[in-house]
């Protein structure tokens, strides 16, 4: 009985079906001008001698309609006749902004509408286009601009579409604030992220400007930030701009930093076919990771290493996990590498990159055409990409072709601008300062960092055009060149005037793990003036010089961070080797640093400086390059003036060396979010007179301990010294009191 009902029922319902459905003998379509009936025919996917019911026909209504080509489309079965009467868009002759200056801006526009010069006009196309040029304008800081849209009739059935826009004013950023469980002060955090302040005197910098794309970077920035000083949980709850009127907003961050999280165990599971031994490094690393602080750093620094194992033992098809386990405020990480799916890499295209060389982006690629394919690899490849900075997105995606064994590899990438013009100016104790440079990371697309600065001091005028290529026809070598006059007047209190000119060429790259080394050969025509008052053995080095040096340096990095430094040492050491010179100076330098953190927030530090120069050939170094200490190696003394004398001119040494040891002390006004106190203790010494045995060298050391301050007003940061000296030469010139303030524009 129940199968006789369900037959029933289904009997019922193909007799409707069958009741409501129509067939017809052929098709006619009206109104078309333009497009085919061909065409419409495909747009609407008619199947030929199938009956159509009014659910068909409506859907063939909106195929017809979602092509975009009609402004009206009716479907009627009449007569044994499908009818099809369509009435066209008309065809837009050309596409006008106004409203809008600036060329590049226009181009930019031009290129995210949908609807451009021959399309047919579409009214859902067109609000799509409005909505995108808001959304574009509101990036580059236009948060009240306004988008209308009209169109000319042309005449048969083609118009002319303009989109009119009022910019408005760009909206200010008049206020950055940090709220919740932040853990770190205001002017920490400030110096994290890309968005600034607004000022009246900074005319050059975008940043000043409310922009959304800026702001979720700036998530990102001080999210690495707080992970990266083990701040496992940290949520950066939201971040939001309160309008204050007059085109000025305050970005609000709500940060909650959680607890302290510290590695503990760690794993490393592998295929049963691999042999541990290869990966031996790794438990080296583990080993002396578990105690620290969690940090992205660290992690990465394990991912690499995995990666250079995968390239040197050519494993195929790998793939890698990391799994985080927690117990109280220990984390254990477990590195699970897998086999991954196995297929070769047929083809590999390049989309989206209008300004930079495919080359560029392959010299990048560590799966290339042909090879197998490593999931570790690609998505370390993807890093490499985005580590370029040239790009606002790269995405990746893997198609399927015919042969099971390969596929093909789309990376698509989106542009942003990667030039930069920088202004900055300085006063302090030692004078004031002004710099001006121009910047572009990708020179002609070609990958290259091209840079021109000009910077005066009180003493000082120098210009410096350079290039450079980090990634040197994919050897992972840098090439470096650059061009660069400086003249430097110390005549008032060093005795002399140097003018000098010259080019230098040079090479860098990582020697081993996080040791680097940079070689290079300069030359330069000098030219040393002194004045009436300097002595015979001074004047005597008066003339014009020609130097070749070969230079290399061997920098061992062991920091946490590069900023903020809370942990691990830096080791340098560089020398300057003449190769065609007159007085043959060798020049030795060796810097050390190491940090340490205590007592929740307080960085240690102690430094070592030491320097050498002296002539291969037993004569006497030029006055240019005598040594004198920098201004940061002894507080406490005027800078450059400890020492030898000759006469009334401080002339330096042929040796330096100083110790230098400090503390921040974040237990000092811990609610004053612009305040940050250290203390210090700087000994140094500046010794050594080649060209004369009458003059005394002055060895003795020099040392202070004193407070510094940095506060973070609303011109820039501004950093201020009290120091008093323990022990002094008897020419010394002491400075108690030291300031720098600084601002860019």
């Amino acid at each position: 009985m129940f199968r006789f009902f369900i037959q029933l029922i289904l009997l019922s319902i193909f007799l409707t079906f069958s009741s409501n459905s129509k067939n017809y003998e052929k098709i006619i379509i009206n109104g078309n001008e333009r497009i085919s009936n061909e065409t419409i025919l495909v747009f609407s996917e008619i199947q030929d001698n199938i009956p159509l019911d009014e659910n068909s026909i409506n859907e063939i209504l909106k195929k017809l309609y979602k092509s975009g080509f009609f402004k009206d489309v009716a479907v009627k079965i009449e007569n044994n006749n499908l009818t099809i009467d369509v009435l066209e868009n008309p065809i837009i002759q050309t596409v006008l902004i106004e409203g809008i200056k600036r060329k590049k801006t226009k181009e930019s526009l031009y290129e995210i509408l949908s609807l451009k010069n021959r399309s047919s006009y579409n009214s859902t196309l067109i609000k799509k286009d409005e909505s995108a040029i808001l959304s574009f304008l509101k990036d580059d800081g236009y948060y009240f601009s306004k988008v209308t849209s009209s169109y000319q009739d042309l005449g048969d059935n083609k118009i002319d579409l303009l989109y009119q826009i009022e910019l408005g004013e760009k909206s200010k950023i008049s206020k950055i604030s940090f709220i919740g469980d932040k853990k770190f002060k205001d002017s920490t955090l400030k110096n994290i992220i890309i968005s600034e302040e607004y000022k009246f005197w900074k005319f050059l910098s975008g940043k000043k400007y409310l922009n959304e794309n800026l702001i979720n970077y700036d998530k990102r920035l001080l999210n690495n930030f707080y992970k990266n000083k083990g701040f496992f949980n940290v949520v950066i709850e939201s971040s939001f701009a309160n309008y204050l009127g007059n085109d000025e907003f305050e970005i609000i961050y709500n940060i909650s930093s959680g607890n302290k999280f510290y590695f503990n165990e760690f794993n490393l599971n592998l295929p049963l076919d691999y042999d541990r031994a290869n990966f031996q490094q790794l438990d080296n690393i583990f080993k002396n990771l578990k105690g620290e602080n969690y940090s992205l750093n660290s992690i990465d620094k394990i991912l690499k290493e995995i990666d250079k194992i995968v390239l040197n033992e050519q494993f195929e098809f790998l793939k890698s996990t990391v799994n985080e386990s927690i117990e109280d405020n220990l984390i254990n990480l477990t590195f699970d590498i897998d086999e991954s799916e196995k297929f070769y890499v047929e083809k590999i295209n390049i989309l989206g990159n209008n300004v930079t060389l495919e080359e560029v982006i392959r010299n990048n690629l560590l799966v290339d055409e042909g090879d197998a394919f490593n999931e570790l690899l690609q998505t370390r490849t993807l890093n490499n990409l985005r580590g370029l900075n040239f790009f606002r997105k790269v995405e990746t995606e893997i198609l399927d072709i015919d042969n099971e064994n390969k596929k093909i590899i789309n990376i698509t990438v989106e542009e942003k601008p990667t030039g930069e013009i920088m202004a900055g100016a300085g006063v302090g104790t030692g004078g004031g300062t002004f710099a001006f440079g121009v910047s572009e990371n990708n020179f002609l697309g070609r990958g290259i960092e091209f840079a021109s600065d000009i910077s005066v001091s009180t003493e000082s005028l120098k210009g410096i055009i350079s290039m450079n290529n980090p990634n040197y026809k994919g050897s992972n070598r840098s090439l470096n060149t650059s061009l660069e006059s400086t003249i430097t007047d110390r005549l008032k209190n060093f005795g002399y005037k140097s003018n000098k000119t010259g080019f230098s060429v040079g090479s860098g790259f990582e020697f081993y793990d996080d040791l680097y080394w940079n070689t290079g050969v300069s030359s330069y025509v000098e030219k040393l003036e002194t004045d009436s008052t300097a002595s015979a053995s001074m004047k005597k080095q008066e003339g014009s010089y020609f130097d070749t040096f070969f230079n290399h340096t061997f920098s061992y990095d062991k920091r946490d961070q590069r900023y903020k430094t809370s942990d691990g040492y830096i080791s340098r050491f560089s020398q300057n080797i003449p190769l065609i010179s007159e007085s043959y100076t060798l020049t030795n330098t060796y810097d050390y640093k190491i940090y340490n953190e205590w007592l929740d927030e307080n960085i240690f530090s102690i430094g070592f400086f030491g320097q050498i120069s002296n002539s291969l050939a037993g004569k006497d170094i030029k006055l240019s390059d005598r040594l004198y200490l920098p201004a940061s190696k002894l507080r406490g003394f005027e800078s450059g003036k400890v020492g030898p004398k000759d006469g009334a001119d401080f002339i330096g040494g042929n040796y330096a060396a100083s110790i230098n040891i400090a503390t921040s002390l974040s237990q000092i006004l811990p609610n004053s979010q612009n305040t940050n106190f250290s203390v210090f203790f700087d000994a140094a010494n500046v010794w050594g007179i080649d060209y004369s045995s009458s003059l005394s060298d002055e060895s003795k050391i020099r040392s202070s301990v004193g407070i510094a301050v940095d506060f973070f007003t609303p011109v820039g940061p501004l950093n201020f010294s009290l120091t008093e000296a323990i022990t002094k030469g008897k020419n010394d010139i002491t400075e108690s009191f030291r300031f720098n303030l600084g601002t860019t524009f």
